[in-house]
């Protein structure tokens, strides 16, 4: 109870006692001035009577609220046993930390506050991804069933300049490191560079992940061209600008590469770096829907020139890319409806001893969000392979993906393909995924 309350109360008793004056008054008629005198002293001697009693319950109102917010005496406390410390033993004693100040913790002193444990710590998740095959495929046949990856990250922002990003895949034949770069954001110029190893951004498959994809497998145009799974991955130095204007979002980015990327590209010296170019241009259509498109470059020295370990030649590789993606979801009505429509092109120039050899592929896909929790879709894959132009492979492929949450789904594809050697291929993909962890999200 405050100050205020008691004052309150207090006002409240003396305004009670002044509305019973009129209504004495009213009640009795004076029948002389004598009366009327006797009635005045009698009303004054009540007021004065009522306004002590106010003064007392003020007073010991007052009273109690200063014992409640007087502070308890200390409690006697029975003093720990005694321990031989260190300085006792002979031994120099440890720096105390004031972990808790450090922190930012006041409560408890020099001791951690109770998140202190998980401050500097990364958000850390761990995504599953389990693969099965049923079928026949004599050119590219799969295990049974298969632990294709399980991708660990470790991200976190380690100062207002400074975000570190750590991508280990382990799969069922070991560990590799996907990406691990540190991005820096606040690069005067409005630069935002990146370090480390990474996807190289060439269009749109090379930059995603396993389990960011709408598929289980990646397209043949990415297997044949683009250096398949890993595509091209790298460590290097990466640069990116908006470039500003009142029509689209434009984005440029510049990267230089050490010069190896498995199945693509093959460093056999210092000098022989990889770069990759990219422009991205985004635009929302309407209010519904928007328009994605992008046109890649990348060159890097190919291993067409290395017989028995022993490089013979300087033969590089030439890729042009474009991509294009549309995507359409309503926001005012039929949330759980949406439509992606996706296709990328590449062109690859490969220098071999043999001569220039120029392939291209490409592939069209769809994917519609049939319900809440299910999604339908259909891919149409075209592509020749880097080596011979007249290897020519054909696909297509059905997939349904059922979301149980936002943590798994659960997908099948089918998936008939038509080799370059006449040999055709029929068979039915499955995909488990799981999330645990704090994920940082991908790329839009």
């Amino acid at each position: 109870m405050s100050m205020r309350v008691v004052r309150a109360v207090g006002v409240s008793v003396l305004t009670s006692a002044l509305l019973c004056v009129p209504a004495i008054a009213s009640a009795q008629t004076p029948d002389s001035p004598q009366a009327l005198k006797e009635q005045i002293d009698k009303l004054r001697a009540d007021f004065e009577a009522l306004q002590k009693e106010y003064r007392e319950r003020l007073s010991a109102l007052e009273a109690a609220l200063t014992a409640v917010q007087a502070p308890s005496p200390p409690q006697a406390q029975t003093p720990p046993p005694q321990t031989q410390t260190p300085a006792a033993a002979g031994q120099t004693p440890p720096p105390q930390l004031a972990t808790g100040a450090l922190l930012g913790d006041t409560t408890s002193g020099s001791q951690p506050g109770p998140g202190a444990s998980k401050v500097f710590n990364p958000d850390m998740a761990v995504i599953g991804n389990i693969v099965g095959a049923a079928g026949r495929n004599p050119i590219a046949p799969e295990p049974a069933i298969q632990v294709r990856e399980a991708e660990a990250s470790f991200q976190a922002i380690a100062d207002p300049y400074a975000r570190g990003d750590f991508f280990l895949s382990f799969g069922e034949s070991g560990v590799n490191l996907e990406e691990g770069y540190v991005t820096f954001p606040a690069v005067p110029g409005g630069l935002l560079v990146k370090v480390g190893k990474m996807r190289a951004s060439f269009g749109k498959v090379n930059t995603s992940h396993s389990h960011t994809l709408t598929w289980v497998d990646r397209p043949l145009v990415t297997t044949s061209l683009l250096g398949g799974e890993d595509g091209i991955n790298d460590a290097g130095v990466s640069v990116a600008r908006l470039i500003p204007n009142p029509w689209i979002f434009l984005e440029a980015t510049g990267q230089v590469y050490r010069g190896d990327s498995e199945g693509l590209f093959h460093s056999s010296t210092r000098g022989d770096l990889g770069y990759v170019g990219h422009l991205r241009g985004y635009h929302d259509v309407t209010e519904n829907t928007n328009l994605d498109l992008g046109a890649s470059y990348a060159r890097g020295h190919n291993d067409s020139g290395v017989i028995n370990g022993v490089d013979a030649g300087r033969f590089v590789t030439d890729l042009y890319g474009f991509d294009a993606t549309y995507r359409w979801r309503p926001l005012q009505r039929a949330i759980y409806r949406s439509f992606i429509a996706r296709s990328e092109l590449a062109w690859s120039r490969r220098q071999q001893p043999d001569g220039l050899q120029s392939s291209f592929g490409y592939y069209v896909s769809g994917d519609y969000q049939l319900a809440r929790r299910w999604f339908g879709g259909v891919r149409y894959d075209r592509s020749d392979r880097a080596e011979a132009q007249a290897l020519l492979d054909k696909g297509l492929s059905f997939i349904v993906t059922y979301w149980p949450s936002e943590f798994g789904q659960i997908r099948g594809q089918y998936r008939r393909t038509i080799y370059a050697e006449g040999s055709n291929a029929d068979e039915l993909l499955f995909q488990f995924q799981y999330s645990i962890g704090a994920h940082g999200a991908h790329p839009f």
